[in-house]
């Protein structure tokens, strides 16, 4: 799946193709890994995942990337490596990409997601239960972007990351609140929405 977000007061010096990581082991075991202690060694692709990223690669609908630059748990930079050896590319691994911390649910079922949702909803700057504020996972994703226009121009370069990261740099990007980051379309495993320069 493959969405175009338009942005036309942005004058973008490149292309982006923000990429979710595949199908991962904790998706497979609806658990939340978002510590990085956890994140970088573990909880790698999973079969179906490899498969997804088999096919994407396989059937590319987009401009040929020039760099990828990826969150550094360990599904996500199983991810970009696909896509950079498909392509002869290096990685640039980019710790501001990695998952939202999710505090004391770290390690827990997948269903607690809804409550932490709902308090965004309300309050973009919450903490509760240790959870990464939205406002902070905006600003550092968002950072990303702002730091690879600066460096360079005319490139294509694929940000590997994680659900909510992207789809709160997704309603940035729109300008829409972000109490509203869940209206966002989900991002399915391995999904490409692509952003930036035409």
């Amino acid at each position: 799946m493959s969405t175009v977000l338009s942005s036309d007061s942005t004058p973008w010096r490149n292309r982006y193709l923000l990429m979710r990581h595949g199908h991962s082991e904790a998706n497979q075991q609806g658990r939340i890994v978002s510590d990085p202690a956890r994140g970088l060694q573990a909880f790698g692709l999973s079969p179906t995942g490899q498969r997804q990223l088999d096919d994407v690669t396989a059937h590319w609908q987009h401009s040929l990337p020039t760099r990828v630059v990826h969150s550094d748990f360990l599904r996500t930079a199983q991810t970009a490596g696909c896509v950079a050896e498909h392509f002869g590319l290096t990685l640039d691994p980019e710790p501001r990409l990695r998952e939202r911390y999710f505090g004391t649910f770290e390690g827990e079922s997948s269903e607690h997601y809804a409550s932490v949702w709902e308090w965004d909803a309300a309050d973009p700057e919450h903490r509760r239960h240790g959870v990464e504020a939205v406002s902070h996972v905006a600003a550092r994703m968002q950072q990303v972007m702002l730091d690879w226009e600066a460096r360079t121009a005319n490139e294509t370069i694929v940000l590997v990351s994680h659900g909510d990261p992207l789809q709160i740099l997704l309603t940035v990007l729109a300008g829409q609140p972000l109490t509203g980051h869940r209206r966002q379309p989900a991002l399915e495993p391995a999904s490409i929405t692509r952003v930036g320069r035409r």
